[in-house]
């Protein structure tokens, strides 16, 4: 089962530059704010976006949400005073760093070390921050495997559709919707690519953005195709998006019951007092240790997502 740690159905992405964003982001009901260097920041406002992070990640309010900043990618000039500007300055109140357009694994490994030496110089814990990988072009799809296990701290696999888009000349300017011309959907082989190499190491699979941020319904058929796959959430960019995404990464309340029941039910029969049974009918359903295992992926995201129970399993009598 993938790991559930820090839900992230909805992340919503805040450029470093916007005092005002930074702020209101504090009350919206996301699951993740990532605090943006990168493209949401022109590069002369740079080191003026790293002040309002640390401003913002130490003065703010942030609770219940996973805190994360993402940093320049490692083909610029910016990207180590990034790192070591907002974890001297933040360090304590960040929870992970994310890495855009990672190619390799020594890229990880790079920031890993680093971090720790933050740590190990600021007195931080050690390993507590972790690291998103964001994947935005054909060397880090092709090398994404080694890059999800490069460190402990990989926490979750991000797809950058985007400039993964320009890196392999497709053809659209659509970003996160389906091409006309296209009989299928563009992005499956990627979506999935990144979300075995995530599973395989017990990491979280987000999905990319929607730009067209004020077609709701169209983020929403976006987010239930890579939602169908097994992703844990995706970005979002407006305030607009983010029920929608909070809703569409949930399991259904009904879905939510059955996974909870069936995992009641295979106890029971499985114990002594049950009968001992591998195989049973729940109403008229056969559940065996395959469904116990399903049921566990759709009660984990429930349990995450702060989901209650309408329904109870009742042994017969």
């Amino acid at each position: 089962m993938a790991a559930v740690g820090r839900p992230r159905r909805s992340c919503l992405a805040v450029p470093g530059s916007s005092v005002k964003m930074l702020g209101k982001a504090q009350g919206l009901p996301a699951d993740q704010v990532f605090l943006d260097l990168e493209d949401a920041v022109a590069p002369l406002a740079k080191s003026d976006a790293r002040k309002n992070i640390v401003a913002a990640l130490n003065e703010g309010d942030w609770t219940g949400k996973t805190r994360v900043v993402r940093v320049n990618d490692l083909t610029t000039p910016w990207t180590y005073r990034d790192v070591i500007d907002v974890v001297e300055g933040a360090g304590a109140n960040l929870d992970c760093v994310m890495l855009p357009k990672v190619q390799d694994a020594v890229q990880v490994q790079w920031l890993d070390l680093t971090l720790t030496q933050l740590e190990k110089t600021l007195g931080l814990q050690v390993g507590r921050i972790g690291i998103e990988a964001q994947i935005e072009n054909a060397a880090g799809l092709v090398n994404v495997d080694a890059i999800a296990a490069a460190s402990p701290r990989v926490e979750t696999i991000v797809f950058g559709p985007a400039d993964f888009m320009a890196s392999i000349n497709m053809r659209s300017l659509m970003v996160g919707g389906l091409i006309p011309d296209y009989p299928g959907d563009p992005y499956h082989y990627i979506l999935m690519r990144l979300l075995m190499a995530a599973r395989m190491h017990d990491k979280q699979a987000i999905d990319g953005p929607f730009l067209q941020i004020r077609d709701v319904d169209a983020f929403r058929e976006a987010a239930k195709r890579s939602a169908a796959l097994g992703f844990d959430g995706k970005w979002v960019l407006h305030p607009g998006q983010i029920e929608a995404a909070n809703e569409v990464y949930s399991p259904a309340q009904a879905d939510y019951d059955h996974a909870e029941l069936i995992l009641d039910a295979y106890e029971h029969y499985t114990s002594a007092a049950g009968g001992k049974l591998g195989a049973v009918m729940l109403g008229d359903e056969m559940i065996d240790e395959a469904s116990r295992k399903m049921a566990l992926v759709i009660a984990a995201k429930g349990r995450a997502a702060g989901m209650t129970r309408t329904s109870t399993f009742t042994p017969p009598g």
